[in-house]
């Protein structure tokens, strides 16, 4: 069975909206390293629809000389939860329909390696909630946004976490990787 391994770039008070904030401290190469070896092993890539419609239009057209990651991302298996999108157009895109714990349990069984989700909060939200993310991949960058979507709402029940890694790169951003505790 693989495994479901969330990867965000998120603010200090942990707002996790598109990252476009993050432009201003640059990618450290290190980050790069970091990301790719949550890639690597990773066979499928759930998107909510939200992500999925932001990420084709970036992705699709990239080479491998253009960004090293755009292989992942043009050859990779992609699953889209959504009940709304029916046709996706972004090369081995598949739309899984509405959010279902029960269809995402049977596609970690599926697929032959871990499953990699970035971005999708509503969805990571939903795998947390339903005890089927294994993995936490959190980049916190050294500002505070005050408001906006957050990883964990209010409310959102209490949860704890093994820290399995972290790195402070040069560029003020923290890596923070996180196994949930049962």
């Amino acid at each position: 069975m693989g495994e479901i391994h969330v990867h965000e770039f998120m603010s200090l008070d942990g707002v996790v909206d598109a990252p476009t904030w993050t432009f201003e401290y640059g990618f450290d190469p290190e980050m790069g390293n970091t990301i790719g070896a949550v890639t690597q092993r990773s066979e499928g890539i759930l998107l909510g629809r939200v992500t999925y419609e932001m990420f084709e239009p970036a992705w699709s057209t990239r080479t491998a000389e253009d960004d090293p990651g755009a292989p992942f991302f043009n050859e990779t298996a992609k699953y889209v939860v959504s009940g709304t999108l029916t046709e996706p157009t972004w090369s081995n895109s598949k739309v899984i329909g509405a959010y279902d714990a029960g269809a995402i349990r049977a596609l970690k069984d599926e697929v032959g390696g871990d499953i990699y989700v970035s971005g999708s909060i509503r969805l990571v939200r939903a795998l947390l909630g339903d005890g089927l993310v294994d993995g936490l991949h959190l980049f916190v960058y050294p500002l505070t946004r005050g408001s906006g979507p957050r990883l964990f709402p209010d409310g959102a029940p209490p949860r704890k976490f093994e820290l399995t890694a972290g790195v402070a790169y040069d560029n003020g951003v923290l890596y923070q990787g996180y196994r949930p505790l049962a």
